[in-house]
C-alpha cells in the first residue's frame, strides 16, 4: 500500500470537498480470520478488504519545547495546532470533509446518554501532580478530541477520561476545555472523580492464557458502563515490554498488576524465564469484549514521545533533532501499534520480540500486523498516510 503525504494546503482544500464514502463493516477483513478458539473481532473496522488505514499527522508548531528550558515540557504545546491535527487525522482516516462528519462515520449509532470512555496514560503521575518532566498524557489532545466529538453532537457529559491506576494531575485537569466531561483517576483528594472496581462483574474478568496468572483480575467498572472506548496511548519505549503503546495502555484499566512471582503480569511481557510469546498478558487484556468490541478509535500521542516509560522527553534524530510533534490515528489497534512501534524502532531500535504481542493480536483477530520502515515504507496491508501541517 502506497505511503501518501498531504500538505497543509492540500488538507485545507480537501475540507471543502465532498466526503468520500467509506462504509463500516460489522466484521473483519478476510486476512484477519483468527486461528484460536477464543477469537475476538473488532466491531468497527473499515471494509478495506486487504489493509488497515493508519494516519500520522505532523505539525512542528504543536510541540515547541527546546529540551533545554527547565520548565515543564507541557507548557510548550500549542492547542490550536493540536486542534487542527485532530481534525486532519479524523478526516484523512475516514474520508470525511470535516471532523463532525468523521465522527458520524465512526459513531453512527451514538445516542445521548451513551458513555464514551477515553483511556489516557498517566503512568508517571505522583500524588496529584505530574512527576517532574517525565513523559505523561497531556490535556491538549484530549481537548481536541472532545471538541470534535461535540461538533458531531456528542454531549461532553457522556465522555469519561480516565486512568484507573493513577491520579488526574491538577495541571491536566485545570487546562480542560470541557468541564462537563468527567475525568477519573484512582487517588482520593486529587482532581476529578474516582474510578471503581467492583471485581464481581463476570464480563470484566480478564481471561489469561498464561495458567500461572491465577489471581482474578478485573477491568474497571467504567468499561462495563461504556458503550464506546477511545484509546489514547503515548508513543514511548518501555524497560520490559519493550513498548508501551495502545495495548499496554490498558494495564491502567486492570484491578491488580502486582502479585508475587509467578502470579504477576509484568513477568510475562518481556523475555525472561517466564516469557511465552503466545501467552502475552496485554493481548489477553485487550481481547476482553469491553475493550476489543467497544473501541472505535486509537489516537496515539506522539507530540513528544519517550525513550522509556518514565523518561523525560528528548529530541528525536529521525525528526531532525526536534519533537515528533505527531498524532497517530487508526480504527485498527494492531495496525496503530505497528506504526507507532516502527517509529520507535527507527529512533531507538529494540529486539524483534517487541513485536510478539502484535503478531499474537493479529492471530487472535484483533487487527492487521505488519512490520516495516515508516520512513521508507513499503507496507502492503497497512495504508499508511502522513499529513504535514
Amino acid at each position: 500500500m502506497s505511503h501518501q503525504r498531504m500538505s497543509r494546503r492540500q488538507f485545507l482544500a480537501r475540507l471543502g470537498a465532498t466526503a468520500i464514502g467509506l462504509s463500516l463493516s460489522a466484521g473483519i477483513s478476510p486476512q484477519l480470520q483468527a486461528d484460536e478458539e477464543y477469537v475476538t473481532v473488532l466491531p468497527l473496522v473499515y471494509n478495506h478488504a486487504a489493509y488497515a488505514r493508519v494516519v500520522r499527522v505532523h505539525a512542528e508548531s504543536a510541540a515547541t519545547w527546546d529540551y533545554a528550558t527547565s520548565t515543564w515540557f507541557g507548557n510548550y504545546v500549542d492547542q490550536p495546532a493540536v486542534d487542527e491535527m485532530m481534525a486532519a487525522g479524523l478526516c484523512t482516516l475516514t474520508g470525511a470533509s470535516n471532523a463532525a462528519e468523521a465522527w458520524q462515520i465512526l459513531l453512527p449509532a451514538y445516542q445521548p446518554g451513551q458513555m464514551i470512555a477515553v483511556k489516557v496514560n498517566l503512568n508517571n503521575t505522583s500524588a496529584c501532580s505530574y512527576t517532574a518532566n517525565r513523559i505523561d498524557a497531556l490535556i491538549e489532545p484530549v481537548n481536541a478530541l472532545i471538541s470534535t466529538l461535540a461538533a458531531r453532537g456528542v454531549r461532553p457529559e457522556d465522555i469519561y477520561v480516565y486512568d484507573a491506576k493513577r491520579s488526574i494531575p491538577e495541571a491536566f485537569y485545570s487546562r480542560r476545555r470541557f468541564s462537563q466531561a468527567h475525568y477519573l483517576g484512582n487517588v482520593a483528594g486529587c482532581s476529578g472523580e474516582l474510578t471503581t472496581f467492583s471485581n464481581t462483574l463476570p464480563d470484566l474478568l480478564v481471561r489469561f492464557a498464561q495458567p500461572k496468572l491465577l489471581m482474578p483480575r478485573y477491568l474497571t467498572d467504567l468499561l462495563h458502563q461504556a458503550t464506546y472506548v477511545i484509546n489514547m496511548p503515548i508513543i514511548k519505549r518501555h524497560s520490559s515490554n519493550p513498548l508501551t503503546l495502545g495495548f499496554k495502555n490498558h494495564f491502567g484499566s486492570l484491578s491488580e498488576l502486582g502479585g508475587a512471582a509467578p502470579d504477576n503480569p509484568h513477568l510475562y511481557i518481556s523475555p525472561t524465564e517466564y516469557y511465552e510469546a503466545d501467552k502475552h498478558p496485554v493481548v489477553d487484556i485487550y481481547a476482553n469484549a469491553n475493550i476489543a468490541q467497544k473501541t472505535v478509535l486509537t489516537v496515539g500521542d506522539a507530540l513528544f514521545g519517550g525513550s522509556s516509560a518514565n523518561a523525560t522527553p528528548q529530541p528525536w534524530a529521525t525528526f531532525s533533532g526536534r519533537s515528533p510533534a505527531s498524532l497517530v490515528f487508526s480504527c485498527d489497534p494492531v495496525a496503530a501499534d505497528c506504526i507507532m512501534a516502527d517509529l520507535l524502532n527507527a529512533e531507538w531500535p529494540f529486539p524483534d520480540h517487541g513485536y510478539d504481542y502484535l503478531r499474537l493480536a493479529n492471530r487472535r483477530g484483533l487487527g492487521v500486523f505488519e512490520h516495516g520502515n515508516p520512513w521508507y515504507p513499503d507496507y502492503r496491508q497497512i495504508d499508511y498516510r502522513v499529513i504535514e501541517l
